[in-house]
């Protein structure tokens, strides 16, 4: 559901001298104390008192704080109150001379780290002081915040994730270039061709308005037009009038705003490729260049934020929180592995159902519960020293697993916020496909790519693994036994489960994919399954990833950025791939590749505004351009940051006892290319040129 991705955050000893504030008011104290840390290589500051202190992490800020409770005019409880409210993550180690037990409770409550009595041995003031910078580094990551400790100046720019300061400067150069430079003559021209009413014939028919503008009218008069934006000019205009004193835009300035929409989407996907921001701050970020280069009036900017598409997603993950809660998602991933009696079956029988399961109910939900099943299973057949003999179960076990989710990925577009993306786009060209037309298309994939991905591990690994015949089965039983049977809760939400997905079948041309999911949510909390604390706790930054790129693609196809580029995209492909199901396999070749390397939703984000224009100009069907999109977006199994599902399996696949790490990153790659591959021939042979050829378009 493009989610966001499992940070590990590993404890290493610090790259540079930690930072240490020592706040007493007792100068031989303090200055012995100092000196003594200053010798052990740590970077010691002093402050005699509370606002020296609280002055100190305001302009310099210490990863860790020693701060005596006991001072005159500003006690330590008042101090620590300030520091907390000024850095959360700084952590404070209290000194006191009384060792009051009830002062040790209060600054429990105020958040401090550790509690010493002065006076204290050195060596264990060290250690607290290093067990609280890895605090504050967990902090830091918990927060997404990560620090900057590179030595080098490329290291330095690079920064960490969530702040890369050369990235964010080249993101903002490619804004200012795309300002600066004059439109092409050839994006001027094209928002200037008059649309004559033969489709056929018109070299603008890819626009997103097409249908909706006015015989004779242009792209760029009917962007000024929808816009909302008047320029205030005394001159008289002989058309496109805004008003006494007002006017609309020209096609140059039209052609400006695409080419500015131009330089939003690669700055975006530049952004959200290296994370160099959060990716809600990105999403906002397209608003504000939006706004503040008016592209669109505030009221369009809004609502170019407020789609379906938005609703949807916020609501499954809402929805995603309530089957947790109730324990129906467990209860489903043990159905499913209750299936698998020896790894032959688990491989061609509960990896299919996994998939089609994935396909309706989040792929990350679904994987959180079962691969530590899996892990548990690999650790049964293979304990203590004798789990790092054979890791190709733990391979087949836990890959298998996690390419099979991502497989059902095609199925529906509640599969991953990125098919419903894909669905707001389409819909913005009148396009869109109902949820039953969609896993019309989508499904039947499904089961076929699960048992090519199947037979790869059975043929691959069936002569290297121990314990082909392992009942996993079986052992899953015991997790059975301890759930016990099936709650009220439970039946209720499977029940209101099902109504929401019937309903997205049969009624989402009337209700859309919102109206549904929100009568889930609503039916969730009247059960009182769920309340506001659930869906306030969603991850709001992946809504914010799919309506910062709704947002985008509205204006990339509003100002015709979207069918220019589409343009120069289908004038680069040699002619066998200019359209039908060669313009297909290049998007979903091209789709594919990068949502290794981006996540899912960001890649649907960048290239879906693009395709579907190039699917009018050419003249092929824009489901098929659409869908094969939005499908090679789940084909990220190359690398754990292409998607949750990845980075969740392989914080998962650890040995409990050694810490050993079962899976590793270069077995992603290694089986993930082979079966990326693969995915790409299945969907081209038995997709594009098999069963969509019988369904037709």
């Amino acid at each position: 559901m493009g989610g966001k991705q499992v940070t590990i955050v590993k404890e290493t000893e610090p790259t540079r001298p930690i930072k240490v504030l020592l706040v007493d008011d007792e100068d031989r104290f303090r200055s012995s104390l100092a000196d003594r840390l200053a010798l052990r290589e740590f970077n010691v500051s002093e402050a005699a008192n509370g606002e020296e202190a609280i002055r100190a992490v305001r302009l310099n800020r210490p990863d860790v704080v020693l701060l005596d409770l006991t001072m005159p005019e500003m006690s330590g409880e008042a101090v620590l109150k300030e520091i907390k409210a000024i850095d959360q993550e700084v952590q404070v180690i209290i000194l006191t001379g009384h060792g009051s037990i009830e002062s040790a409770k209060e600054t429990g409550k105020l958040d401090a780290f550790a509690y010493l009595e002065k006076p204290c041995e050195l060596e264990t003031t060290i250690d607290k002081i290093k067990e609280a910078f890895q605090e504050e580094r967990f902090a830091l990551a918990k927060a997404e915040m990560f620090p900057i400790e590179a030595p080098s100046i490329f290291g330095k720019l690079w920064g960490v994730q969530n702040f890369r300061p050369g990235v964010i400067a080249l993101a903002g150069l490619i804004i200012f270039g795309a300002y600066v430079v004059p439109p092409p003559e050839k994006m001027v021209n094209l928002l200037a061709i008059e649309k004559s009413g033969d489709r056929a014939n018109d070299k603008n028919n890819g626009f997103s308005g097409y249908s909706k503008m006015r015989k004779g009218e242009t792209i760029a008069d009917f962007h000024a037009r929808k816009s909302g934006i008047k320029i205030y000019d005394t001159k008289p205009v002989s058309d496109a009038k805004g008003g006494k004193g007002y006017r609309y835009k020209n096609p140059e300035e039209v052609a400006r705003s695409a080419l500015i929409m131009v330089g939003v989407l690669f700055a975006a996907a530049l952004l959200w490729g290296t994370g160099a921001l959060p990716i809600g701050i990105t999403a906002l970020s397209i608003g504000m260049f939006m706004y503040f280069f008016r592209v669109f009036s505030p009221e369009v900017v809004a609502d170019a934020y407020a789609k379906d598409a938005v609703v949807f997603i916020m609501g499954v993950i809402a929805m995603a929180k309530g089957i947790a809660k109730t324990g129906l998602d467990r209860r489903i991933g043990i159905l499913l592995l209750g299936t698998s009696r020896s790894i032959t079956m688990f491989l061609f029988l509960f990896c299919p159902l996994m998939a089609v399961t994935a396909s309706f109910i989040s792929a990350n939900a679904m994987i959180v519960f079962v691969i530590p099943i899996l892990v548990q299973v690999y650790m049964k057949t293979h304990p203590g020293k004798e789990s790092g003999k054979d890791k190709s179960l733990a391979v087949v076990l836990l890959l298998a697993t996690c390419f099979a989710a991502n497989a059902g990925g095609p199925g529906s577009p509640s599969a991953g916020g990125r098919n419903a993306l894909m669905v707001g786009i389409l819909d913005d060209y009148g396009q869109a496909p109902t949820f039953g037309e969609w896993v019309m298309y989508g499904l039947p994939f499904v089961p076929v790519m699960t048992l090519v991905i199947a037979a790869y591990f059975f043929l691959r690994f069936r002569k290297t693994v121990r314990g082909m015949d392992v009942n996993i089965a079986s052992m899953v039983r015991d997790e059975s036994e301890k759930i016990g049977k099936m709650t009220k809760k439970e039946y209720v939400t499977g029940a209101i489960l099902a109504s929401v997905i019937l309903l997205w079948i049969t009624a989402s041309k009337t209700l859309g994919m919102g109206g549904p999911v929100l009568f889930g949510l609503v039916a969730l909390a009247v059960f009182r399954i769920i309340g506001w604390r659930e869906i306030n706790s969603i991850n709001w930054d992946v809504v914010a990833l799919y309506a910062g790129a709704c947002a985008m693609g509205k204006g990339l196809a509003d100002t015709g950025a979207a069918i220019w580029l589409a343009n120069s995209f289908v004038n680069a492909l040699p002619e066998f791939m200019s359209s039908g199901e060669g313009l297909a396999i290049a998007v979903s070749f091209f789709t594919g590749a990068l949502t290794n390397i981006m996540s899912d939703g960001a890649t649907v984000s960048a290239v879906g505004p693009l395709v579907v224009p190039m699917a009018m100009q050419t003249g092929t069907p824009t489901w098929m351009v659409g869908l094969s999109c939005a499908f090679s977006s789940s084909f990220a199994n190359c690398l754990i940051i292409g998607t949750p599902a990845n980075a969740i399996a392989y914080a998962f696949a650890r040995d409990s006892e050694t810490g050993e790490q079962l899976v590793s990153l270069g077995d992603f790659l290694k089986h993930g290319l082979v079966i990326t591959s693969l995915m790409f021939l299945v969907l081209w042979l038995w997709t594009f040129y098999g069963y969509w050829r019988v369904i037709g378009f």
